[in-house]
Order: structure tokens, then C-alpha cells, then sequence
């Protein structure tokens, strides 16, 4: 399994959830602010651009409904956030841009298909 060290126990976040808290700062940052120049950061507004560009899920709905349906497995949390961003197609898609998914014991073939197949149900009626 990869060994991500002080990472290990870190919670990961999609895109998608990036991209939420990061619009709500923004319009914190709007409100608190009464000057019209007041502007937030050059680099905060790459990355809530950044974000927003590479998000798979923009209805809050279906955010809430990915981390469920990902949280089913016996994922790391890596791996969740990697399946919410990229969302493969394909059981051999999955497993070649997340190669830990066929780790010995933890998910079988035919449960990485359905989790494949789940994202793809939430995506299509989102």
C-alpha cells in the first residue's frame, strides 16, 4: 500500500468540496469586506478557479451522495478523493490510475465495478 507518512490519517477532499468551502470564503471575504477594492488573494482565486474547473460535482446533493456511496468501501481516503476527482469509467480505468484498488483482499473485482458503476449513476443524474 502507498505510504503517505504524516498524511496516513489525513481526511482527503474532492474537488467538489474544495471548491465549496473556498466559495464560501469567498463570500465571507465579500461581506466582511466593505471596501469594493478589498480583493482576496491572487493565489486564493487561482485555486477556487482551479477547483471549480476540475470538479466532477457541483450539485451539493450529489457531493454529499459520492462520499456516501464511496464511504461504503473499504477505501483510504486517498483513494475516495482520487475516485471523486477523476471519475473513471471503466474497471480497468479505476484500477490503472489507482493501482492500490486491487490490493490484495481489500475489494474484489466486481465490487470496484459497482463502485465504478455507482459513480457513473450519480454523474449521469446530476
Amino acid at each position: 500500500m502507498l505510504r503517505l507518512s504524516d498524511f496516513e490519517k489525513a481526511k482527503c477532499l474532492m474537488n467538489c468540496e474544495v471548491a465549496r468551502l473556498l466559495e464560501h470564503k469567498s463570500e465571507q471575504y465579500k461581506q466582511m469586506s466593505n471596501d469594493s477594492n478589498n480583493h482576496t488573494s491572487q493565489v486564493f482565486e487561482k485555486s477556487l478557479q482551479y477547483v471549480k474547473r476540475f470538479r466532477r460535482f457541483s450539485n451539493q446533493d450529489a457531493v454529499k451522495q459520492v462520499r456516501e456511496v464511496l464511504s461504503r468501501y473499504q477505501l483510504a481516503e486517498y483513494e475516495l478523493a482520487l475516485l471523486g476527482n477523476l471519475c473513471p469509467e471503466t474497471l480497468d480505468e479505476a484500477i490503472s490510475v489507482i493501482p492500490t484498488l486491487k490490493t490484495k483482499g481489500r475489494l474484489t473485482m466486481d465490487s470496484i465495478e459497482k463502485l465504478v458503476n455507482d459513480l457513473s449513476m450519480i454523474k449521469k443524474f446530476e
